[in-house]
């Protein structure tokens, strides 16, 4: 059952510690559009580099690329976006508001396969129509369902030519890695297997933005496309799954929150699919697709652009096209996946408290300073020293004086800071033997002790790493 109410509480708590806004939301916002905050993307941007640590860094036969954004049209026609990409579209009859007819089937038990065509969508609409209304208005009067494709048109150059062809922004950020597979083969020379990483943005004309950050009409995939020979994708392709399952789990994500879905439905070039699904407060859904593509991505941009996209083996001489292996996340929704996983509530001194439990490596706060007095200059000349100190061990050391230090640490703790860090006289020497010691609190059980400034950049250098 849907958790609605957690659900709320995790976007006000975004919205409200500047994690995430609503797009434009002066001018009334715009459905599907989301800003990260301060916070929010220091959260997302280190989501990423870990993720470009364990993908590129950590490998020895992967390359990073960053791909332009715009493309030939013509590429959208060989990966099939301009004929294919499109999801059932109906529209209730008394509100005019749109629905996803595939998801609504899909909550009512039926499933609309994406190979159907739009008469066969339509008879199994027909058949359970009396069962889904207007989330709306309550109605059940739809008309028929049309497929709507998601491609974001746009212009470039001199769009006002006669029989300029239109420009597309990209569907799915993966393309440019196959347009640039050449190119990364002549200018590396690297030997089969090798792979190709890549975070970039993606548009869809979504229908129906739902749940957040979950389905947005803008976005940031992740993804990698391993190339392979051709038929021994088997053994690799086990590999990635554990090695994405692994990684889920070294952002701090709860193992029993996580589970693989196997695609009953394969498109007709595809081996095998794989989901990786998180529990979500509405339920199970797709954060990461990991694909055995076969040579499909590479034949077709061969064939549309008569470029020879043909692998050499430098040593046996043999040619032959890849086949390609890839894994694709949506950047937020495993930023999300993230945010779910750690909010909790509990009791700490009495009284109830919020707090994300976010992986220090990940937190986009490692450690706040504070003076215990913000109205004693020696205290907070101290404390000035102090966070000084720690910004060499990471530059993410907040400064907080505003309040009572339980206040702070509540701030902090709704944030995910996994350490507070207090002076006090004591710093100052009014207890000689505690003299140039800080109190370090702990984020997810409140405990505190007395630790000297180097024990406390090594407590959270460790925490880090």
């Amino acid at each position: 059952m849907a958790d609605q109410n957690l659900m709320e509480k995790i976007v006000s708590l975004a919205k409200r510690r500047g994690f995430v806004f609503p797009g434009s939301e002066i001018y009334g916002g715009l459905a599907g559009i989301y800003d990260f905050g301060p916070r929010g993307v220091e959260l997302l941007n280190n989501i990423k580099k870990v993720w470009w640590s364990a993908n590129v860094y950590e490998r020895d036969n992967y390359y990073g690329l960053d791909s332009g954004m715009f493309k030939n049209p013509r590429v959208w026609e060989a990966s099939g976006h301009t004929s294919g990409f499109s999801d059932p579209m109906a529209e209730c009859k008394k509100c005019n508001t749109r629905i996803r007819v595939d998801k609504v089937l899909e909550s009512v038990g039926a499933t609309a396969d994406e190979k159907m065509s739009e008469d066969e969508i339509n008879e199994l609409f027909d058949a359970h129509r009396a069962e889904i209304a207007c989330a709306k208005c309550d109605a059940h009067d739809f008309s028929r369902a049309r497929k709507f494709n998601l491609l974001v048109k746009s212009n470039l150059g001199d769009f006002t030519s006669e029989g300029n062809e239109a420009v597309y922004l990209p569907g799915e950020a993966c393309q440019g890695i196959y347009l640039d597979y050449k190119n990364i083969v002549d200018s590396m020379q690297p030997k089969i297997p090798f792979g190709v990483a890549q975070i970039g943005k993606a548009f869809r004309n979504e229908i129906s933005p739902r749940n957040f950050l979950f389905r947005t009409r803008e976005f940031e995939q992740a993804d990698t496309q391993l190339f392979i020979k051709p038929n021994e994708n088997k053994e690799a392709y086990e590999q990635m799954k554990k090695d994405r399952w692994n990684w889920y789990l070294s952002l701090g994500i709860k193992e029993e929150n996580l589970r693989f879905k196997q695609h009953e439905n394969l498109v007709f070039y595809a081996k095998d699919a794989w989901d990786i699904e998180y529990k979500f407060p509405w339920g199970f859904d797709e954060v990461e697709g990991i694909h055995d593509r076969t040579d499909y991505d590479l034949s077709q941009h061969m064939k549309f652009s008569n470029a020879n996209l043909h692998y050499t083996d430098p040593e046996t001489g043999e040619k032959y096209i890849p086949w390609i292996l890839e894994t694709s996340m949506g950047m937020g929704r495993a930023f999300l996946a993230v945010l779910v996983d750690a909010y909790h509530e509990d009791e700490l001194g009495g009284e109830t408290r919020v707090l994300l439990r976010l992986s220090p490596k990940i937190a986009p706060v490692k450690a706040m300073v504070s003076p215990l007095l913000k109205n004693k200059p020696e205290l907070v000349a101290k404390a000035r020293e102090v966070r000084a100190e720690l910004k060499r061990v990471h530059p993410a050391i907040a400064w907080d004086d505003n309040g009572n230090i339980g206040k702070r640490y509540r701030r902090q703790d709704e944030i995910g800071t996994p350490f507070c860090v207090t002076i006090d006289f004591d710093t100052l020497g009014e207890t000689p033997e505690l003299k140039d010691t800080v109190t370090l609190r702990h984020r997810d059980t409140g405990a505190q002790e007395r630790l000297t400034i180097a024990e406390v950049a090594e407590r959270i250098r460790s925490a880090i790493e």
